[in-house]
């Protein structure tokens, strides 16, 4: 017997047509309980409840607070509804996942700019096909968004259409803060639409011709006063297109721009003239009085390049905390540096003063650069986070580093993060290193030394680093073998800090379980391991379980896939009762990945 449906379902139904296809909302509606209109917003779409918290009456559409009331021509009321908690609810709804990553204090504004953005590419998707002409404000918008929003059939006759792309982004589009454009969308037509946003924060995305160009200098223009972050992905960038940038942020009464954040990814400068493009780019760095981060990663530069950013934040003004230049060959950038000249005196270079992030992953560096990058550091006082990973600085590089290393400890604002992962390290530089950064007051906190071949005999210095104030090791693929766990089981004897480790690919057989059985019960705060890849026979299942249940931390996710386990029902049964949020803790080899052997050589 089909229930029947509650008179507030059909009152809360009779509302929602009204507000759907009524041109005014009901003033008794807004008469309604506090409760009773609190449960009539759990029953409103999107459209619905916009139109509803659109036309309210009280100054404040929003949870005025409990027991406190707002106040309306002099004429106190209790408070009408939690329309925040259905706008997160509805996003949630539909982009389930997401709501975690953000932080919002406007759910609404939150909606309508992803809804927007749902809009914009599902445009572009049509526009770059051949067969596609027209205006881009007049793509009918899929019923799968329609729906979402909840359009309804019956709303064709009004005199709105809800079908074009031109009414979503002009009723919705000054929600938009941050968006994402593809190159098909970047034309005269795309402003228009979005003459009512104020963009913070804007990403785009195969920009390479000039068409595009001169529709985004617009765009940039109509947004300069707001925009904060830009963001150019796998664009090609001529002296024209750069200039027109620069030129479209830059106050012409000022000569500076308000941009906080720019990143250039896996991009490319056209080099028919790449001096004027550096001159461009350098000129728009040094009126950069708001940059905090600035990323040019993967992006074929050279070391004159590298050479002209450094030298143009020598001499900026910026407050600029992040410097990603990964992915690119600029070996050599600082080799004519003289760092005892006036460039690296304490007082040069306010954006260096303050950088707290260097990212150098992949920049083609040798020993050499390892060196000359070490007197540069000591110019950076808050560096917090140092990666030069993916570069053949060998044993000689890492010394060379290690006096930086060492007076960074005593600073106020000590290094706190350093990756060291690929770099042709032997066991003996990266004993050396341990070795220091064991005896240092403030070492840092988390490091990676992965993916260099140490050996088992790394094990005894890092057995020591263990007991310092490390809370995230990664130590994969550094060959400790069953030798190398044995040898850090004998130097783990008292509470250890770590909150996340990473063991995996080392070939370490049973004597890895082992060694976690030994790890678990001192590190309290232990929150995820990686041990997968480490050859482990199937009794280390039962070793593992066994400290499991002795130890009493927090530690969320053990990942054991790459071992080649053939489970029977007494160790799923056996598995079961560790579980962390309702998820489990041990993470298993699939079938899939059985199939397919590890091979850790080079």
């Amino acid at each position: 017997m089909v229930k029947a449906p509650s008179l507030i379902s059909l009152a809360a139904l009779a509302v929602k047509r009204e507000l759907l296809l009524g041109d005014d909302v009901t003033p008794y509606v807004y008469e309604l309980p506090a409760d009773l209109f609190n449960i009539l917003l759990t029953y409103l779409p999107p459209l619905a409840l916009q139109k509803l918290q659109t036309k309210t009456p009280f100054k404040d559409g929003d949870d005025c607070g409990s027991p406190d009331y707002c106040f309306e021509n002099g004429r106190k009321r209790g408070s009408y509804g939690n329309f925040n908690t259905v706008w997160k609810k509805l996003f949630k709804t539909r982009w389930s996942g997401f709501t975690d990553q953000i932080e919002s204090v406007d759910w609404q504004q939150r909606y309508w700019e992803a809804h927007v953005q749902s809009c914009l590419d599902e445009a572009a998707e049509l526009v770059v096909l051949p067969s596609f002409r027209g205006l881009i404000s007049d793509i009918n918008i899929s019923d799968t968004i329609l729906n979402y929003i909840g359009y309804e059939q019956q709303m064709n006759h009004l005199a709105r259409d809800y079908s074009k792309l031109s009414f979503h982004c002009q009723q919705f589009g000054h929600y938009a803060r941050c968006l994402r454009l593809q190159n098909a969308l970047c034309v005269e037509e795309t402003c228009q639409l979005l003459r009512e946003s104020k963009l913070q924060s804007l990403v785009l995305r195969w920009i390479r011709f000039e068409e595009h160009v001169q529709a985004l200098c617009k765009l940039l223009i109509q947004n300069s006063e707001t925009l904060a972050s830009l963001e150019f992905l796998h664009c090609k960038l001529s002296p024209s297109f750069v200039e027109g940038i620069c030129h479209s942020l830059c106050s012409k009464r000022k000569r500076t721009h308000k941009i906080e954040n720019l990143s250039i990814d896996i991009s490319s400068f056209i080099e028919n003239c790449p001096s004027s493009v550096v001159v461009e780019l350098v000129s728009f760095l040094s009126s950069g009085r708001s940059l905090c981060s600035l990323k040019l990663r993967h992006c074929h530069l050279d070391r004159d390049f590298g050479r002209m950013v450094f030298s143009s934040l020598l001499e900026a003004s910026s407050s600029l905390s992040i410097l990603d230049l990964s992915g690119n060959s600029i070996g050599g950038w600082l080799s004519k540096y003289d760092r005892s000249g006036p460039l690296f005196s304490l007082g040069a270079g306010k954006s260096l003063q303050s950088l707290r992030l260097l990212n150098l992953r992949g920049n083609n560096l040798c020993k050499a650069d390892a060196r000359d990058l070490g007197s540069a550091l000591v110019h950076i006082p808050n560096l917090e986070i140092l990666d030069i990973s993916d570069n053949t600085i060998e044993d000689d590089g890492i010394r060379s580093l290690i006096p930086y290393f060492v007076q960074a400890s005593e600073r106020c604002n000590p290094l706190v993060e350093l990756y060291l992962e690929n770099c042709e390290l032997s066991g003996r530089g990266v004993s050396q290193l341990l070795d220091t950064l064991s005896t240092l007051r403030r070492p840092p906190t988390s490091l990676s030394i992965a993916d260099n071949n140490l050996g088992s005999h790394i094990a005894a210095s890092l057995g020591k680093f263990f007991g310092t104030s490390v809370q995230v090791l990664n130590i994969g693929a550094i060959g400790l073998g069953s030798s190398g766990f044995r040898v850090l089981q004998d130097g783990v004897t008292k509470e250890l800090k770590l909150v996340n480790i990473n063991i995996s690919k080392n070939r370490g057989g049973v004597e890895t379980a082992k060694f976690l059985s030994k790890l678990m019960p001192l590190a309290p705060e232990l929150v995820e391991v990686n041990a997968g890849y480490n050859l482990m026979p199937l009794e280390s299942l039962t070793i593992i379980c066994s400290a499991l249940k002795v130890a009493k931390g927090h530690l969320e996710r053990l990942d054991l896939t790459g071992n080649n386990w053939e489970l029977q029902p007494s160790h799923v049964s056996m598995l079961s009762e560790f579980r962390h949020n309702g998820l489990p803790i041990l993470i298993l080899p699939t079938l899939q990945a059985l199939d397919v052997p590890y091979d850790d050589e080079p």
